[in-house]
C-alpha cells in the first residue's frame, strides 16, 4: 500500500513546490494527450509528414524550366493536390511514349486534352479517330457541375475552347478531306500485311513490284497491281516470270486472288492518286496554334488491318521525307497511334523489327509517337523500349495471364511509395499512373494523377460543324478529285492490244483476273522458292528493291518510296 501512495506523492508537491516547477509542465502535457488518446496523436502527426515528403518529390520531379504539357494534378490516398501538377516537357515528346488502359477508362479523353495543349502550344498533331469522339477538338466544351468540380478539385483554370482541326477520311469513307496512296508509294511489305500474306507470298509481291519498277509500270491503284501480275502469269509475260526466279506462278496466282478478294472489300478507293503528301499534317494556323489532324475512320472500322497498316505508311512517309533535326525545344508534329495493337498483331518478326527502327530513327526528326492501346503487353518488347513516357489508367486483372502481365507491368515502373499492383486496378476514370522523361532524360517519379478535363466538346461536334471545317479546309481542293494517269494497267493494255491480229476483232483487256487454268488450291513451287526466300542476300536486295536502272524506285526498309 506504501508503494502505491509514494509514485503518486511527488506529483502533488510538484505542483506546490516551485524548485519543481519547470519540470512539471513538461510531465503534464506529455502525460495528459497520451492518457486521452495513445494512438490517435502520433497517428495524424505521421501521416503528414510522410504524405509530404512524397508531394515534395512528386513535385521536384515535374518542376522543368522549359514549356510542358499539363497532365493534372498528383494524388495521394485519393486526395488530388492541385499545388503539385503533372507535367512532362515538350522538348522529350519526340522520346515517344505509350497511353494504355482497358476500355472505358479516359485514354480518348486523354488524347483529346493532349492534343489540345499542344495545339495551344503551336504544335500540330495526328490523330486518328475510329468512333468518332475526338471530332469535338472543333468545337467549344460545355460545362456541367461536375466538370466545375473536377477542375476546381485539380486546379486547373477551365475555359471552353475549339482547336484548329482539318478532317480528313481515308479514301473518301466517312466525313474529311479524302487521302490515298498510290501502290508504288505505299510498298509490298506493307501491303503484304494488309493481305495477311506469308513470307514466302511476301517476298514474291516484293519482286512484283520489283518487276514494275524496274520496267517503268507505274502501279497507282490495285488494278495497275493486278494488271502486271496478270501479264506475268499470261503466255506472254512467262518469260519475264521465269526471269524473276524467285516468283512461281501458283504464288502470283494466291496473291491475284488476295487481291480481288481485297478489292470486293471496297478497298480499291483507299490507293489510287492524288497520293497524300504527309507534310500536309505539319501545319499551324493563322493564329499560331498546332493544326490538328483528325483522321476520321468509323467507315473502316471492318477492316482494321487497313488503317493501322495506313497510319504506319504515314508514319514510314514522314520518316523518309523530313530532314534531320537532332533535339528541339518541342516537336514539329506529335503522331498518336491509335488501336496499336492491331498494327503489331500477327505480325512478322521482320516487320516488327521495321517498326522499332523507324521509331527509333525518327525522333530525330523532331516527331513524337504515342501509342494508345489496351495493355503494355500489345506492344512488343523492343518497341516498348522506345517508349520513354508512359500514362497508364486502369488496367483489369481477370484472368491468371491478366494478373501476370500486370506483375511484369509494375516491374517496368521506377521504385514508388505507391503500391502498383493494387493501384493500377483501382483507378477511378479520368485518373491514370504517369512517369515521363525529365528535360535531362532521366524518369520522373511515379506520380497517381487526376488528368484535366478536355476544353473542347467531349462528344462528337456537329455535322455542320465538320462540313463547315472541311469546306473551309485548305487542302480539300488538292485531294477531293480522283486522277487516273496513265499507269500499268493501260501501258499492259495497250501492249496487249498491239499484239492482237486485226482479225481477233477488238483489242482485249488484260487477261481475266482468274484464268480457267488455275484450281482452287494451287501447289506452289516449293524448291526455289524457298531456296530464294532464305537468301539473305535476296532479303538484302528485296529491302531497298533495286538501283540497277536509274528509273527504277529506290525503296525505304518498309518498301515504300523513297522520293
Amino acid at each position: 500500500m506504501t508503494e502505491n501512495v509514494t509514485p503518486e506523492q511527488p506529483a502533488t508537491d510538484a505542483t506546490a513546490a516551485p524548485a519543481e516547477t519547470p519540470a512539471a509542465p513538461e510531465a503534464a502535457p506529455a502525460e495528459t494527450p497520451a492518457a486521452e488518446a495513445p494512438v490517435a496523436e502520433p497517428t495524424p502527426a505521421e501521416t503528414p509528414a510522410e504524405g509530404n515528403a512524397h508531394l515534395d518529390e512528386i513535385r521536384a520531379g515535374y518542376t522543368f524550366e522549359g514549356p510542358a504539357l499539363n497532365f493534372g494534378a498528383a494524388v495521394i490516398d485519393d486526395t488530388a493536390h492541385p499545388d503539385t501538377q503533372v507535367q512532362i516537357p515538350l522538348a522529350v515528346l519526340n522520346r515517344h511514349g505509350l497511353v494504355a488502359g482497358a476500355t472505358g477508362t479516359g485514354k480518348t479523353k486523354t488524347l483529346q486534352f493532349m492534343a489540345e495543349q499542344l495545339s495551344g502550344q503551336g504544335v500540330p498533331v495526328f490523330l486518328a479517330d475510329i468512333k468518332g469522339d475526338l471530332s469535338g477538338l472543333a468545337s467549344p466544351g460545355e460545362s456541367n457541375e461536375k466538370l466545375a468540380s473536377r477542375a476546381t478539385s485539380i486546379g486547373q483554370d477551365w475555359q471552353p475552347t475549339a482547336y484548329p482541326t482539318e478532317f480528313l477520311s481515308l479514301g473518301g469513307q466517312g466525313k474529311g478531306v479524302p487521302i490515298r496512296a498510290t501502290m508504288t508509294d505505299f510498298g509490298p511489305t506493307l501491303l503484304a500485311k494488309v493481305l495477311g500474306l506469308n513470307d514466302t507470298q511476301e517476298s514474291s509481291l516484293g519482286l512484283v513490284f520489283h518487276y514494275a519498277d524496274k520496267n517503268g509500270l507505274a502501279l497507282l491503284d490495285l488494278k495497275d497491281l493486278r494488271a502486271v501480275i496478270q501479264h506475268l502469269v499470261s503466255d506472254e509475260g512467262k518469260p519475264e516470270l521465269k526471269a524473276l526466279g524467285g516468283l512461281s506462278s501458283a504464288t502470283a496466282g494466291v496473291i491475284l486472288r488476295e487481291l480481288i478478294a481485297f478489292e470486293d472489300q471496297g478497298a480499291d478507293v483507299f490507293f489510287g492518286e492524288p497520293a497524300f503528301e504527309t507534310s500536309d499534317l505539319i501545319r499551324t494556323a493563322a493564329d499560331g496554334k498546332g493544326l490538328i489532324t483528325c483522321l476520321e475512320l468509323p467507315g473502316v472500322q471492318d477492316r482494321p488491318a487497313l488503317f493501322s497498316t495506313f497510319l504506319m505508311w504515314m508514319l514510314a512517309d514522314l520518316f523518309q521525307d523530313l530532314p534531320e533535326v537532332g533535339d528541339v525545344d518541342k516537336p514539329k508534329l506529335v503522331f498518336f497511334f491509335d488501336e496499336a495493337h492491331l498494327l503489331f498483331a500477327d505480325a512478322s518478326k521482320a516487320f516488327q523489327d521495321s517498326i522499332e527502327q523507324t521509331v527509333r530513327l525518327i525522333r530525330s526528326k523532331g516527331v513524337g509517337v504515342f501509342f494508345v492501346t489496351q495493355s503494355p503487353r500489345d506492344v512488343p518488347a523492343g518497341v516498348l523500349g522506345q517508349l520513354g513516357n508512359r500514362v497508364q489508367h486502369a488496367l483489369r486483372a481477370f484472368t491468371p495471364d491478366d494478373a501476370k502481365a500486370m506483375k511484369s507491368a509494375v516491374k517496368t515502373y521506377p521504385h514508388t511509395q505507391y503500391d502498383l499492383e493494387k493501384l493500377l486496378t483501382s483507378l477511378g476514370t479520368g485518373e491514370a499512373v504517369v512517369t515521363v522523361l525529365s528535360e535531362k532524360g532521366a524518369p520522373t517519379p511515379v506520380a497517381w494523377t487526376r488528368m484535366r478535363a478536355p476544353q473542347s466538346l467531349m462528344a462528337p461536334s456537329a455535322d455542320a460543324v465538320i462540313d463547315q471545317t472541311i469546306a473551309g479546309s485548305a487542302i480539300a481542293s488538292k485531294y477531293a478529285a480522283v486522277a487516273d494517269r496513265e499507269s500499268a494497267y493501260e501501258k499492259l493494255a495497250a501492249r496487249v492490244a498491239a499484239t492482237t491480229p486485226p482479225a481477233g476483232g477488238a483489242p482485249q483487256e488484260t487477261p481475266d483476273p482468274t484464268p480457267a487454268k488455275k484450281t482452287a488450291a494451287p501447289k506452289e513451287d516449293p524448291g526455289l522458292v524457298e531456296q530464294v526466300v532464305k537468301s539473305s542476300a535476296f532479303r538484302s536486295a528485296l529491302r531497298s528493291a533495286g538501283t540497277v536502272i536509274g528509273r527504277e524506285i529506290t525503296r525505304s526498309i518498309f518498301g515504300t518510296r523513297k522520293r
